[in-house]
């Protein structure tokens, strides 16, 4: 993502980013789900012409890609002190689930 993810600054954010990775990958994989499922809903309600439930489902579909890109930082300490230090806003964007169990394992 090419901006600051405002969810960072929520306390509750941070305690989810205190949750072991295994554990935030499963539940980003179900944000993940959601997010395609609510993008489905929102083109059918446009389709249909509902504009509101159109806006709804997108809208949901925004948060849903927020929280599971919250939820896939490997380090957050990390990645918020190199944040800070580089003006970088998505670092380690791109690593598939696989390779970010494979990293967090012993």
């Amino acid at each position: 993502m090419g901006y600051d993810n405002p969810l960072f600054q929520l306390p509750a954010a941070k305690k989810l980013l205190e949750l072991p990775l295994a554990q935030r990958m499963e539940i980003a994989a179900l944000f993940s789900e959601l997010r395609v499922q609510a993008n489905e809903q929102a083109e059918n309600a446009w389709a249909r012409r509902k504009s509101p439930m159109a806006a709804y489902w997108r809208a949901t579909s925004t948060y849903c890609r927020h929280y599971s890109h919250l939820l896939r930082q490997k380090d957050p300490r990390v990645l918020r002190a190199a944040r800070t230090e580089a003006g970088a806003d998505d670092i380690g964007a791109g690593d598939s689930l696989g390779q970010l169990l494979q990293q967090d394992a012993p």
